[in-house]
């Protein structure tokens, strides 16, 4: 069984949303949130969605795109 992150099952402070928002207008990865904010993917992803944030790339083509 992997190891659980130092901040599993804690509450979220206003310091951790309010970075998670910073980390997300960012466009940082979920996994490099999770990873610096010690939570599991799955905390950040429920609090990003319960926050109304984003966390979907904003700078990533799409793959149908072709140039004429």
């Amino acid at each position: 069984m992997a190891k659980k992150p130092s901040n599993f099952g804690k509450e979220w402070s206003r310091a951790d949303v309010s970075k998670l928002k910073d980390l997300a207008r960012g466009n940082t990865p979920t996994p490099l949130i999770a990873y610096k904010l010690e939570r599991t993917e799955a905390g950040v992803r429920a609090k990003a969605h319960e926050k109304g944030v984003s966390l979907k790339p904003t700078n990533k083509s799409p793959y149908t795109r072709r140039k004429a």
